[in-house]
């Protein structure tokens, strides 16, 4: 099967980049060649792909549109080679996806974990097929089980059997990344009013506490330092929990999930991926205060004036956020602290920015991830009245960007002489950069290259400077030298 190779391509969060990877070890699994390395109109590459799937997002029109743009130059580029798109996009927009080719497959996202099992069929093909066509290959693979019933595979199973299937994508081999990750939630229910990720991912499902502890000690086992804990909203996580040996069953909120994790491991550290600001409490925090937790957190914000937030549907205000904040910064002070806004959101004033600009500055963030509004088809904020330019919110997102590039460069700045913990990543071939404990992207300065075999691992760093640059591949946002304990 090794001379059978299969390309990948992600579009999107976390989530995406999990399950990509995930697809990706179940294919090598069964002997398959993979690519995760994004194409490019100008990349060569040794061998042509079999197969190519492309994991999409619809957070955003941008997103979407990056979707279409990877699936058109795959299929320019292999004309003969089928497509599978996968994803949040291949949800909402199936008609519209597989109107672009006949060499389009859509595998909706709400199936997207019965990939698992796809290699497996695939490799049956490839064994009785040593010469065909991508037209043979497409009709093979139009065939498979869940593709054929797919309209009404996801209504077919109990609520027990979705969140068995909806978790089938797990992994404790990465190749694209350095750090570990598990998904441990999926879905929302809130429905806020711009967002379309509900539509896609359907309602919030967890996967249950025994299987969270199992997937973490598997990935600690294989020599990980750090596992990421990720979903599409934690604060809906509801795992299912029932002692050995007891009738009792209860329920985990993430803070219950989360002291269990830490209890019952003992080497490998936590890393949050994202949390609402209504669901940092002190109990919540009292957790966090582990040092186990690496100093690193992001809370969807989205906005800093109460107006925008009630139009939003969100279900906390301004205070709510500061509130948040303060009780992240009196467990770990030194905390990389992030947060997303949405610029230009219908009906935003001038005046409901400066109150999110002044929200931004009096909580500190280290960093603001700022987005344009995007009017997403079907939800209620793209038929709201008041719309708000586009050259408005352009400048709105500039004047949020220029103020987190200056907050990180100063938080950096801030560490300089200070030793952090960091993980060497993977794939440096002209330097080795590694990502700290509190989320800095470090360069290694020296002649230390031997540490790139060496992807994983974690490492003591002196923080000797600020230097950012800025970039998905290159970002760096300091320098430092490799510290050894004696």
């Amino acid at each position: 099967m090794n001379s059978y190779l299969i390309h990948f391509e992600t579009v999107g969060c976390k989530l995406n980049q999990i399950e990509t990877e995930s697809i990706a070890k179940f294919c090598s699994d069964q002997g398959f060649a993979v690519s995760m390395k994004p194409l490019t109109a100008a990349a060569k590459i040794a061998s042509n792909p079999v197969i190519s799937i492309i994991n999409t997002c619809t957070v955003t029109a941008k997103a979407e549109q990056k979707s279409r743009r990877i699936m058109r130059l795959l299929l320019s580029k292999f004309p003969d080679m089928p497509v599978i798109v996968t994803g949040c996009y291949a949800q909402v927009e199936q008609k519209q996806i597989e109107s672009e080719s006949p060499f389009v497959i859509v595998v909706p996202g709400s199936i997207k974990d019965t990939l698992a099992d796809f290699p497996l069929y695939l490799k049956n093909f490839f064994e009785n097929n040593k010469t065909f066509s991508g037209a043979v290959l497409v009709d093979y693979i139009r065939c498979w089980e869940p593709l054929k019933n797919r309209l009404n595979f996801s209504k077919q199973l109990s609520p027990e059997d979705l969140s068995s299937v909806s978790f089938k994508l797990s992994t404790d081999t990465f190749y694209a990344h350095s750090r570990a990750s598990i998904k441990i939630q999926d879905g929302c229910d809130n429905a806020c009013s711009y967002c379309r990720i509900w539509l896609a991912r359907g309602k919030p499902i967890s996967l249950p506490v025994v299987e969270v502890l199992n997937r973490v000690k598997q990935i600690e086992s294989s020599g990980q330092k750090e596992v990421v804990i990720t979903g599409v909203n934690l604060s809906l996580y509801k795992g299912f929990y029932k002692p050995e040996g007891t009738e009792t069953a209860e329920y985990f909120d993430l803070a219950q999930l989360m002291e269990y994790l830490l209890k019952n491991t003992s080497i490998i550290s936590f890393r949050i991926s994202s949390l609402y600001p209504e669901r940092i409490d002190d109990t919540l925090c009292r957790v966090l205060d582990n040092k186990r937790i690496r100093p690193h957190f992001h809370i969807s914000v989205q906005s800093g004036s109460d107006k925008i937030l009630t139009a939003m549907r969100r279900s906390y205000t301004s205070k709510t956020i500061c509130d948040a904040v303060d009780r992240l910064r009196k467990i770990k002070p030194d905390a990389f602290i992030a947060c997303d806004v949405i610029a230009g959101f219908p009906g935003e004033t001038d005046e409901d920015f400066i109150q999110t600009m002044e929200m931004c500055k009096k909580c500190r963030f280290t960093w603001i991830h700022a987005f344009p509004f995007s009017a997403r088809p079907g939800t209620a904020a793209a038929k709201m009245k008041n719309q708000v330019p586009q050259r408005i919110s352009k400048v709105r997102v500039k004047e949020l960007t220029d103020f987190a590039q200056q907050s990180k460069y100063a938080y950096t700045e801030s560490f300089v002489g200070k030793i952090v913990k960091a993980i060497i990543e993977k794939h440096r071939t002209n330097c080795v950069r590694a990502v700290s404990e509190n989320f800095l992207h470090i360069k290694i300065e020296g002649d230390y290259k031997e540490l790139n075999s060496l992807a994983g691992e974690e490492i003591n760093v002196c923080i000797t400077k600020p230097q950012h640059t800025y970039g998905a591949e290159d970002e760096i946002e300091a320098l430092g030298k490799l510290y050894l304990l004696r």
